[in-house]
């Protein structure tokens, strides 16, 4: 077992003689109350420091009094540079459903990288575009991508944001859901560690990879059951910024294999690689087991929605949100029509839809 981290916190003489261990147990149940002639981030280190006391009077006491900081002392303290990191992480966890606290941490240079993916996981918009703009942690600490590409609320604007920044901007032909911005660029990056990992992710050096993954196989050749295990347990082992890479260098194996990756940055990284092919999008368009942002992708390419088969792919996919699977439906022909009619495949309004267009057409 692994020993407890020690935190080693930085006290003014006033400030220590409240939180030092040997001080009576009558001065340090006062000091946890909180009514205290200090300024905020010393005060909220005291306490922090308190809730660590053995007596359980002072913990608990301690622990309330920071949990109930007014928000002009909680604010001072979130935004202060010498804010203790791990004091920074404990307030994060207390104040996880304050949005506007916890915008406040996000843009905090103090806060630690574990504290920056807890931020990553939160439903709160601000905060989420807050940490994917900082381009420096995300190569620093891949963690982070993986919490904002597991975030449900991690908009497509962000996505765009994040995989521009690593190389893979959107087509011209993908029509954008919401304003993305500025995109990143390499320039906004200055730490000399994150650089040489953004230029090793932009590279061109596909030797970390398998040659199954890169390699494009002919058409004669296929892989079998347990090459595909095999290539699969290899792609579960990459981290996130290595499948974002794969998925601008890899083959049509390892693009299928991303596609359906449950981290949706990743599977976006996948639908938007260069070397996709038309027969490729039109099978994803299909295809139940990928992500519905995948196929809302998919449904904002204008090259690819000029092929009649990806028209009908989305209409009659169920994976399909239904407003980007009702756009199609109207331009599907009438014997797809009667067949999304008599379906119990497809979610109830896009069959009403092609019911409705049939009675427009007196078809039926």
């Amino acid at each position: 077992m692994s020993e407890p981290q020690t935190i080693r916190l930085v006290l003014s003489p006033q400030a220590e003689k409240y939180a030092r261990r040997d001080a009576p147990v009558e001065v340090r149940r006062m000091a946890a109350a909180g009514a205290l002639p200090l300024e905020p981030v010393e005060l909220a280190t005291v306490l922090f420091a308190l809730t660590h006391d053995p007596d359980t009077r002072v913990k608990t006491r301690a622990r309330e009094s920071l949990e109930k900081l007014p928000d002009p002392v909680a604010n001072a303290v979130l935004a202060a540079a010498e804010t203790h990191p791990a004091l920074l992480a404990w307030l994060a966890e207390a104040w996880r459903d304050h949005a506007e606290r916890m915008e406040t941490l996000a843009l905090n240079a103090a806060a630690d990288d574990r504290t920056t993916v807890f931020l990553a996981r939160l439903p709160h918009r601000r905060v989420v575009d807050v940490v994917a703009n900082n381009q420096t942690r995300l190569l620093r600490h891949a963690e982070i991508v993986e919490a904002l590409g597991a975030n449900p609320i991690t908009s497509r604007a962000t996505i765009d944001r994040i995989l521009g920044f690593l190389g893979l901007e959107r087509p011209a032909a993908e029509t954008p859901d919401e304003a993305t911005g500025t995109e990143p660029t390499l320039a906004e990056v200055t730490d000399e560690s994150a650089l040489e990992a953004l230029r090793d992710l932009l590279g061109d050096d596909a030797s970390i990879f398998a040659p199954e993954l890169v390699e494009e196989l002919s058409e004669d050749e296929a892989l079998d059951a347990e090459k595909q295990g095999n290539l699969f347990a290899l792609v579960q082992r990459m981290n996130v910024m290595q499948k974002i890479k794969l998925a601008r260098m890899g083959n049509k194996e390892a693009r299928g294999l991303l596609i359906r990756d449950r981290n949706k940055i990743v599977a976006s990284a996948a639908i938007r690689s260069p070397k996709i092919t038309g027969q490729e999008v039109e099978g994803f368009a299909k295809a139940r087991n990928v992500s519905d942002e995948v196929l809302r992708i998919i449904a904002s390419n204008r090259d690819w929605t000029k092929s009649y088969n990806v028209k009908l792919a989305l209409a009659t996919n169920p994976k399909c949100p239904v407003p980007t699977a009702m756009r199609f439906v109207g331009h599907l022909q009438e014997r797809e029509l009667r067949g999304i009619m008599k379906s119990k495949d497809v979610p109830t309004p896009i069959s009403t839809q092609a019911r409705r267009l049939l009675q427009k057409k007196g078809r039926i």
